[in-house]
Parts: structure tokens; C-alpha cells; sequence
């Protein structure tokens, strides 16, 4: 990652339906305070959630990518009014690649049985083949963090760490958060 983020990438998963006003508000300061910080934010491209992340970071002048399976816009629906690019792919895994190939840090919040998918793919992404940072943002995506674990679907090994993932409960941990992924263990830019 280049220092402030400049010319890097945030994956952002959030589901269509939010569970709260709050996590709609968190939503929109996560994605603004990304595209302060230089990041592009990609998602799925539709509303709820990613909508509310697109507004936030369209608001403060980023650039925001959808990345969608082929073929789905008359069953999906519009795009929401932030995108500035569309990637379509042809199969769910391709998304996936695509999504995790690009990443410098993925935000994870509240959603579906898609946002579930997303967000499991991404913790066995960064805890088995590259490292990346994933963030679980807001109290629907931290109360899932807190059942995987409690049910051993995940739980750290000596091999198996868990370093990359950050448990983020308020907009002040997230900057917390972005802070030190810019500044790195050290405290001068990453």
C-alpha cells in the first residue's frame, strides 16, 4: 500500500437491508473517511449498506467501483447513484478474485446471506492466502465474529493467526483503525 492510502483499494461488504439507522450513519462515515484517506472504494454497487459507504466516500471525492456478476442488472437492479465504474464478472468466484486480488483492507458490516458469504471468504482470504486487513464494522457484523468464534467456526492457531482481523464497535475505532493501517506498527507511513 502507498502511503495515505493514495492508489489503494478498500473492499467494502455491506448488506442491502441495514439493520439500523446507526449502522447506515457508520456506513457513510466508514466510505468518506476512506476516500479522505486516498482509498477507492469498491462493493457490490447497490444500496443499503454499500450505498450508504458510496454516498460517504462520493462526498468527500472517491471513486467507487462495483464489481457484480453478469447478466444480474434485471434481477439486482440499478446500480446506486455513486458508482463511477462497473466491473461485470461471469461467476461468483471471478467477484471473489476479483475483489480479494485488488484489496489493501476490506470493511465488513451487517447483511444477507450474501454479506455472509462475502465476509467469510474474505477472513479465509487474508487468514490463508494473503494477509489483508479485514475490519468488521458496527454491532450486526461484530455479533457474527463473536458467534464464529464462540462455535469454533473460527479460532486462532499458532499456523492460523488471526492478526488481520479488527473489531470495530464506533466510527472512532474505525479512524483508530485507519490510523494505524496508514501509519503502521512503527507510526511513519506504510
Amino acid at each position: 500500500m502507498t502511503a495515505r492510502g493514495e492508489n489503494s483499494t478498500a473492499v467494502f461488504f455491506g448488506g442491502v437491508v441495514p439493520a439500523s439507522d446507526l449502522e447506515v450513519r457508520m456506513a457513510e462515515r466508514i466510505g468518506a473517511m476512506l476516500a479522505e484517506a486516498g482509498f477507492s472504494l469498491v462493493h457490490g454497487g447497490y444500496n443499503g449498506l454499500m450505498e450508504a459507504a458510496a454516498r460517504g466516500a462520493a462526498a468527500k471525492g472517491g471513486e467507487i467501483t462495483a464489481v457484480t456478476l453478469s447478466g444480474k442488472r434485471q434481477e439486482w437492479g440499478d446500480f446506486n447513484p455513486h458508482v463511477t465504474e462497473a466491473i461485470h464478472l461471469p461467476t461468483l468466484g471471478n467477484r471473489l478474485d476479483r475483489y480479494f486480488a485488488h484489496a489493501d483492507v476490506v470493511v465488513g458490516m451487517g447483511g444477507g446471506v450474501g454479506t455472509l458469504h462475502e465476509l467469510t471468504a474474505a477472513i479465509y482470504y487474508a487468514g490463508n492466502i494473503r494477509p489483508v486487513p479485514v475490519m468488521l464494522a458496527g454491532p450486526t457484523a461484530l455479533n457474527l465474529l463473536s458467534y464464529l468464534k464462540q462455535e469454533e467456526w473460527l479460532f486462532e492457531t499458532p499456523t492460523r493467526p488471526l492478526g488481520f482481523l479488527t473489531e470495530i464497535a464506533s466510527t472512532t475505532d474505525f479512524a483508530d483503525a485507519l490510523t494505524r493501517l496508514l501509519t503502521g506498527p512503527s507510526g511513519g507511513q506504510a
